[in-house]
């Protein structure tokens, strides 16, 4: 990417530095030949391809600056830069075109020159069409096989330059066929188009100095990130444009209960869908939770996981009666703390989920201790399973005991129990007598970690 980057930038600037060449080329040519021949048009189209050398030699150095990474000054790069040079080269070019305005009336209202344009102004004339269409053409071709908006800029320079120089020949014509004022009449046409042109790049420049963005633009930005998947709503959009690279900050809200890697996966698609929309954008994605359509249960969860303390959220039940509503959870803390500290965190979850959730009426909270399982385990306990088996025994609505697993790691035990039910109990039956299993063997067992699993038969 950054080598087909680097290949470009040479391109562009090689065609912009031929561009130049030749502009500037066709200004000496002209101010020359309109000297010698006294043609005012013709000086005046001189400085109409001035200008335009100016606007060239500035997107060029757009164009190397655009290479150069931010530094600790420029954090948003260098690109104002091409603003900068562009209303500078715009104030000199009016001030030149106002002069020759007077000029153009001044000999207007004087008696005819003695030296009148004639062949050379032609020549001059002629050497600047030929340098506009060669510029034209090699701009157009390069647009269509590199793009740029830089080299676009310079096309439509090439252009604007190719009709003022059309419009002095004109004069110049006229003048050898008898009509005197027609060198100083298309001088004064085109004072007044620099004047006009002058103004717009000055407008235009000052405009890019005060970051003004287009409001459709804007709005182009939003519908692209409302229309991509798992946005929510598009809050704050903030936009600039420094050189060719438009700098592109927004706020994006997203369901509540979004992961981390779910949200940074919609953020690189609201950047992917905005670059292929806009050439040269620079995104920046904020997100933010949006809890507006996300189940309750989801937003309990969430409330409860942010306390501090809390090592676990499980069994979250909600339920209406009586148009109000009543929420259940399962809370784990460490198992080694007292139950002051433990009912403190569950009041600070309470307290929390009914700031957040004002529709519910009451929050009861189940506190569980909270034992880590070691990821690396000692051998088998057998003693402390055949403990277990015993104690399994007694329940005689176990039809099947199966596999009874203990791993002893220090002071933990990790039993993995299997047994069959009847097929036909109910799940709520076997869960309560499972949870009795556990209390019995946590009774027998100290710091047990039990994991029952029920099978029917």
């Amino acid at each position: 990417m950054i080598v087909s980057k680097i290949v470009m930038f040479i391109q562009k600037t090689k065609i912009l530095q031929i561009s130049l060449i030749a502009i500037f080329s066709a200004f000496v040519v002209e101010l020359v030949f309109g000297l010698i021949s006294n043609s005012l048009g013709l000086i005046t189209d001189s400085v109409h391809a001035l200008l335009d050398s100016v606007v060239t030699a500035i997107l060029l150095l757009a164009a190397r600056l655009a290479i150069k990474p931010p530094d600790a000054e420029h954090t948003y790069g260098h690109g104002k830069i091409e603003s900068l040079g562009g209303m500078l080269g715009g104030i000199a070019i009016f001030l030149i075109a106002v002069f020759f305005i007077y000029e153009a009336i001044e000999r207007l209202q004087s008696p005819v020159p003695s030296v009148l344009p004639g062949i050379f102004a032609i020549i001059g004339g002629l050497y600047t069409i030929g340098i506009d269409v060669f510029r034209i053409v090699l701009l157009q071709k390069s647009i269509k096989k590199i793009g740029g908006s830089t080299l676009k800029a310079d096309f439509y320079h090439a252009f604007m330059d190719l009709g003022s120089t059309i419009i002095a020949i004109v004069g110049i014509v006229l003048v050898t066929y008898g009509f005197y004022n027609g060198d100083f009449i298309a001088a004064l046409i085109l004072g007044i188009l620099l004047v006009i042109l002058s103004l717009k790049l000055i407008h235009k420049t000052a405009l890019d100095l005060t970051d003004i963005i287009s409001p459709e633009l804007v709005k182009k930005v939003k519908e692209i990130i409302i229309n991509t998947e798992g946005v929510i709503d598009v809050g704050t959009i903030l936009m600039r444009r420094s050189g060719d690279t438009i700098f592109t900050d927004v706020t994006i809200s997203l369901r509540g209960d979004t992961s981390f890697d779910r949200a940074h996966e919609i953020s690189n698609r609201v950047e992917n869908n905005i670059k292929n929309k806009i050439v040269n954008a620079a995104i920046t994605v904020h997100f933010e939770p949006d809890w507006k359509n996300v189940p309750l249960d989801a937003k309990i969860n969430d409330i409860a996981r942010s306390v501090g303390g809390v090592k676990e959220v499980h069994n979250i039940i909600s339920h209406k009666t009586k148009g109000k509503t009543y929420s259940n959870l399962h809370v784990m803390v460490d198992s080694e703390i007292n139950l002051y500290s433990a009912h403190k965190i569950s009041e600070e979850i309470e307290q929390k989920i009914q700031e957040n959730i004002p529709e519910i009426e009451h929050v009861t909270i189940h506190l569980e201790p909270f034992l880590t399982v070691p990821v690396d385990l000692n051998v088998e306990d057998k003693v402390t399973e055949e403990k277990i088996r015993e104690i399994l025994k007694k329940y005689t609505v176990i039809k099947k005991i199966g596999r009874i697993v203990s791993l002893n790691f220090e002071n933990i035990l990790k039993i993995d129990i299997d047994c069959s039910f009847d097929k036909e109990l109910s799940i709520e039956k076997v869960h309560d007598i499972t949870s009795e299993i556990e209390h019995v063997i946590r009774t027998k067992i100290k710091n047990a970690v039990i994991t029952i699993h029920p099978e029917p038969i």
